[in-house]
């Protein structure tokens, strides 16, 4: 079971999520959406769609630093155990507060506005259910372990999950391991092994482009005008 879990379900989430986004480009391009449903309800939406969205966003960059960021790093720069283990206990306890009442919020609006709730798929409940299980359950293991230093999984979950990486699995880092961990980390790779076949797929289609963009030009500039700027990329003449 311990090869099954920390040696073979990683690999199987993460070949379930490539294998996913590559058929869903080639055989559901027009499905590759976030289903809105702002058209039937905004107000509300509006709420709760940016508290879902930066609370994700900064769960997975805590995630991330905590996984991938080594502790000797760390320790380089002066960041003892204590004081990291309480920037994670505060800083990942709100941004996981902000994401549950995100979602809360969401499920509230789908269950009570009639026309959104029979756009929600069986699809979307399961996504629903997943999500908030693996968020809650993240929380109640973080919260659990809040007393002194905490846990510190950067000693066991964190190698573990760098040496997947390296096609050698330490599934022996996995030892000891707090139950409540070992669920929120088989409940994540299910939630990764989940992603391509939801409306979560859409976050591979983040338009970051957007944010380098030309801006639009409504009125030309006329190029005669004393001390006009030259044309900068973006802006080139189409000679209309």
């Amino acid at each position: 079971m311990k090869t099954l879990l920390w040696g073979v379900l990683p690999y199987v989430a993460f070949v379930l999520l490539v294998a996913g986004i590559v058929w869903r480009y080639r055989y559901d391009k027009f499905g590759w959406t976030t289903r809105s449903s702002q058209v039937y309800e905004s107000k509300l939406l509006n709420i709760a769609s940016p508290m879902f969205h930066y609370g994700i966003l900064f769960v997975l960059v805590g995630h991330l630093m905590g996984l991938f960021v080594p502790e000797s790093w760390t320790d380089k720069f002066g960041l003892t155990e204590h004081t990291y283990h309480l920037l994670s206990l505060y800083g990942g306890t709100a941004a996981g507060a902000l994401l549950v009442l995100g979602i809360l919020l969401l499920l509230y609006r789908r269950r009570t506005n009639t026309p959104v709730f029979r756009a929600t798929t069986a699809n979307d409940k399961l996504m629903y259910l997943v999500l908030f299980g693996a968020i809650v359950l993240g929380m109640v293991a973080k919260l659990t372990h809040a007393s002194g230093d905490g846990y510190n999984y950067r000693v066991s979950i964190a190698p573990w999950a760098r040496s997947l990486f390296t096609l050698q699995p330490d599934i022996d880092r996995m030892a000891g391991v707090p139950v409540l961990y070992e669920i929120h980390a088989v409940v994540g790779m299910l939630l990764i092994a989940l992603v391509p076949f939801t409306r979560l797929i859409h976050m591979f289609s983040a338009p970051v482009q957007y944010l380098f963009r030309p801006y639009v030009v409504y009125r030309s500039r006329d190029p005669k005008r004393v001390g006009a700027r030259p044309d900068r990329r973006g802006w080139e003449r189409t000679g209309s």
